[in-house]
């Protein structure tokens, strides 16, 4: 990576932060590290300035200062926001730039329309996990996005968590899957805490025990390669309390529920995406 790039920020939300955190990992400047100097974060109100200017990162309220002063731009703004933000610095594009959504549901070719004809553009789904270098991130590459870019980008997000490539198909299912699903996990987890207070457990310690219960599990799952049904079996024991348990579960559907959940989320996003598409097809430039 060459350490003299260039990078910004169009939104000082969390996804933003979160890349940033990953980006400038430990603050090292080691070979290939992009120091904090070479990094700029824009947006219209300055609440969510601090944490970045605590990464020693510049803040601007400009963003067509931004792009012209950065070769890699992050779109991390909502997703009805961002045809005006593309028509605001479209003229400040030039070839040498990449640009990377983070918008759900917005497509490619969406993208692309709004840009000149000869930009590079990736489309990029972060989770909210993220903001503590354990996201699940899925990026595709736009129609002149060459491999060497993509690989820019897995390079960069590397601290972040899990960074894999796959076809634009696959986005708006891992919008569905992780993006919209660590709120699914959330729920679990408030309801296996409430579960415990019923029963007579402290809230305190019924949530902190959940919040383990989920992070030990999660990371049992990942570390070890097995199917969750295989870990969910090495669990159980005949007649034991996980087999009871498990089946009061599946009596209130729980399986049928979270996938419809995930299918629900998939196709909310692929409704913001035929939402957003441009009017037009013609490229402006």
């Amino acid at each position: 990576m060459d350490s003299n790039l260039r990078i910004g920020f169009i939104g000082a939300g969390n996804m933003a932060y979160g890349i940033a955190k990953g980006v400038l990992q430990s603050g090292c400047l080691i070979a290939g590290d992009v120091p904090p100097t070479n990094v700029k974060v824009s947006a219209p109100s300055a609440r969510n300035f601090g944490r970045f200017q605590e990464l020693g990162v510049a803040v601007t309220h400009s963003n067509a200062e931004l792009v012209s002063s950065c070769d890699l731009v992050f779109v991390a703004v909502k997703p009805h926001l961002v045809t005006s933000i593309l028509s605001e610095i479209t003229d400040h594009v030039t070839p040498k730039h990449i640009i990377v959504s983070v918008a759900a549901g917005v497509t490619l070719a969406t993208l692309q329309g709004l840009l000149p004809f000869d930009t590079v553009v990736l489309r990029l789904m972060p989770n909210l996990p993220c903001l503590v270098q354990q996201g699940a991130l899925l990026f595709s590459r736009g129609t002149r996005a060459r491999q060497e870019d993509g690989d820019l980008l897995r390079s960069l997000l590397q601290h972040c968590g899990l960074v894999e490539e796959g076809p634009e198909a696959w986005i708006d299912i891992h919008t569905g899957l992780s993006g919209s699903g660590v709120a699914f996990v959330y729920l679990f987890a408030e309801a296996l805490a409430e579960g415990a207070v019923k029963m007579g457990m402290p809230s305190a310690l019924a949530h902190s025990i959940a919040a383990q219960t989920v992070l030990g599990a999660g990371q049992l799952l990942r570390d070890s390669g097995k199917h969750p049904a295989q870990l969910r079996s090495e669990v159980c024991t005949p007649g034991g309390t996980t087999i009871f348990g498990l089946h009061a579960m599946e009596q209130g559907g729980v399986r049928a529920a979270t996938m419809t959940a995930v299918e629900t989320a998939t196709e909310r996003a692929r409704e913001l995406g035929r939402k957003s598409a441009p009017t037009a097809t013609e490229n402006r430039k």
